[in-house]
């Protein structure tokens, strides 16, 4: 486990607190942590979907397992107090674009006031070394540009969803500024730094209103999938991609402090940018009598374009994707088709995890 720039020996023992291990992509990161060994403390609301991955890959039955919501500080003051966490990694969001549309005031009573409240634990309790908070590649004021954008690229945010997420980044910059500045880095111990993804795939997704989990649900069913906006463009890639860097990331912070601080992208290279229809497509080619896609174009705004430029990820922390969209996809339907199965999804999961954890 010493591939992608990833150090078992940093990880074994260390103390983390995850929030967010009962979604998708923190399901997937609580099984890594837990596979180098860390002392993994997660805290979040229950599983959002039924399924979900964090049941099928029985997660949390090696951590320390706690639900609550971000928004009762109490509560967050008392799980940081507890745990003494010397790492943060904060992925729990409320992360759908069309439902901060139906519940905006949920979204960033979620979003921003949920991020305000763990800053504000941290703050409060102290010893904290390294903090990462997940954003998305949205929280950038989208020109539709054919340019991919980088960290010191303006924030904005047309939809709820979007803007609650760049909130997040200037809420972070704010309490970096103030409370953990780099000039008294003796005092407070604590680096912080903010990760954008783009669109993330992968086994175990089963949110609505995503391409994959509606593209399987439909296909499963001997039913056509609805697509809403085919010709947009987005940076796909599998989840453990950003979830490498998020860990090479906190690493870093931990080992190096705020030179390492600020803002982070990690993105696909330009050959995995393409638009949804194809996304679909290429799916198809791997699902024998594929029943086709129907498009309902959506009153709603959905951002047609969108590239996100990495460069600093790869040069300061030697992260780059190792799966292909091709391999993303062809693992992606592997791991459904094997619940379709009926086998055994924590080892299913774990087997997919080491595999793309050993590619050097």
């Amino acid at each position: 486990m010493e591939a992608m720039g990833l150090s078992e020996r940093f990880w074994r023992g260390k103390r983390v607190l995850l929030t967010g291990h009962t979604g998708f992509k923190g399901s997937w990161l609580a099984l890594w942590l837990r596979q180098l060994g860390a002392e993994v403390t997660g805290f979040a609301l229950d599983p959002g979907t039924e399924p979900s991955l964090f049941e099928l890959a029985r997660v949390g039955q090696d951590l320390n397992d706690v639900r609550g919501d971000l928004r009762d500080l109490g509560a967050l003051l008392g799980v940081v107090a507890d745990t003494q966490p010397e790492i943060v990694l904060h992925l729990a969001a409320q992360p759908l674009v069309r439902e901060a549309y139906r519940d905006p005031l949920g979204t960033y009573s979620s979003n921003v006031m949920g991020t305000l409240n763990l800053l504000e634990a941290i703050r409060q309790v102290g010893g904290v070394r390294a903090c990462v908070l997940v954003t998305t590649d949205k929280v950038y004021a989208n020109q539709e540009w054919p340019w991919p954008y980088r960290e010191n690229e303006a924030l904005g945010g047309h939809d709820p969803y979007s803007s609650s997420k760049a909130c997040c980044e200037l809420l972070a910059q704010s309490y970096a500024a103030s409370f953990f500045p780099a000039a008294d880095y003796a005092e407070h111990g604590l680096a912080l730094a903010t990760a954008r993804a783009g669109n993330v795939l992968g086994g175990g997704d089963f949110a609505p209103e995503r391409l994959i989990p509606d593209v399987l649900k439909a296909w499963s069913a001997n039913e056509p999938v609805t697509l809403r906006y085919p010709q947009a463009v987005r940076p796909w890639q599998h989840a453990l991609e950003p979830l490498a860097g998020y860990l090479q990331l906190a690493e870093r912070l931990y080992r190096e402090g705020p030179a390492s601080a600020g803002a982070w992208n990690f993105g696909p290279g330009e050959g995995d940018m393409c638009s949804v229809g194809e996304v679909v497509a290429r799916l198809a080619r791997q699902w024998p009598e594929a029943p086709g896609v129907r498009v309902e174009p959506s009153e709603l705004h959905e951002a047609g374009l969108l590239r996100l430029d990495s460069a600093r990820a790869r040069q300061l922390l030697g992260w780059r994707t190792r799966w292909s969209l091709a391999e993303c996809l062809q693992h992606t339907l592997e791991w459904h088709l094997a619940w379709k199965r009926g086998d055994d999804m924590r080892a299913i999961s774990l087997d997919q995890l080491n595999l793309y954890a050993e590619l050097s």
